[in-house]
């Protein structure tokens, strides 16, 4: 796969995991009328002890779904989200966060996940966090946007808008298999529900 480092270059540099097929396996699709019905971690709202916060799952024009390497877990794979300020819009906080996160601003929102997913931190992750942020959240509750990508890659900037400290150290365009076999263990099924909600529109 093309892989960057902090931001685009114009010559990419290729990886492979081996352990991917090279034919496309087709996602199972799951209407989002469906996903209220699926999961017992759906809810109308999000409930008390959970961050409120937005995830993001931007694709390119060839379906493929925009990951990036965590600086901070080894290894470890997402796709962009972050905290919903006080008194902000979940869309207006999707938008602001793939800005902050990404440098990237020509996107369009293409699909929302009308109910909050929760995931809960495990304990060292949930102890230095809650240090981090001087609060005692269990985990957090995501409300999901699908995002179109417009632009170039060159647009791309894991620096963001240099507003925020960076969190990813290389991206890639990738499928969304791949997607969760990067991921930590503790959001995949978050975003196997997800990528599984969005699965319309990444085939």
């Amino acid at each position: 796969m093309s892989i960057c480092r902090f931001g685009y270059s114009p010559v990419n540099h290729i990886c492979s995991f081996p352990k991917y097929p090279h034919k496309l396996v087709k996602f199972p699709s799951l209407p989002l009328s469906a996903l209220s019905r699926s999961s017992s971690s759906t809810m109308e709202a999000p409930p008390e002890g959970y961050r409120r916060n937005v995830g993001i799952c931007l694709i390119n024009t060839h379906k493929k779904v925009f990951a990036a390497s965590r600086l901070d877990i080894p290894n470890s794979w997402q796709m962009p989200q972050g905290g919903i300020d006080e008194g902000e819009d979940p869309r207006s906080a999707a938008i602001r966060e793939l800005r902050e996160e990404t440098g990237v601003s020509s996107a369009e929102v293409i699909a929302e996940a009308p109910f909050w997913l929760t995931y809960d931190f495990p304990p060292k992750v949930r102890e230095r966090l809650n240090i981090q942020w001087g609060t005692d959240w269990k985990g957090q509750a995501q409300k999901w946007f699908l995002f179109k990508f417009t632009g170039q890659d060159q647009e791309i900037n894991l620096l963001g808008d240099g507003t925020e400290k960076p969190e990813f150290g290389e991206w890639s365009w990738i499928s969304p298999e791949q997607v969760i076999d990067l991921a930590v263990d503790f959001k995949k099924p978050v975003y196997k529900e997800v990528l599984a909600a969005f699965a319309p529109h990444l085939q």
